[in-house]
């Protein structure tokens, strides 16, 4: 479920953006380029996440 989540507020968040950018430029949006890239920003989270340690930290 988190993987989901993840790659639906990527997808969501960078087309917003893409689309705010392409306006500002006067560009055309581009949906499909937009979308690979929300996944591809999706896939690194995840495994930046994984590769995070979830252990508790002692206090010193």
């Amino acid at each position: 479920m988190r993987a989901f989540w993840t790659i639906f507020w990527s997808l969501l968040l960078i087309n917003m953006v893409s689309y705010v950018v392409a306006n500002m430029q006067g560009d055309t949006y581009n949906y499909v380029l937009a979308s690979i890239i929300a996944v591809v920003f999706a896939v690194l989270v995840m495994l930046i996440g994984e590769a995070l340690p979830n252990d508790p930290v002692e206090k010193h």
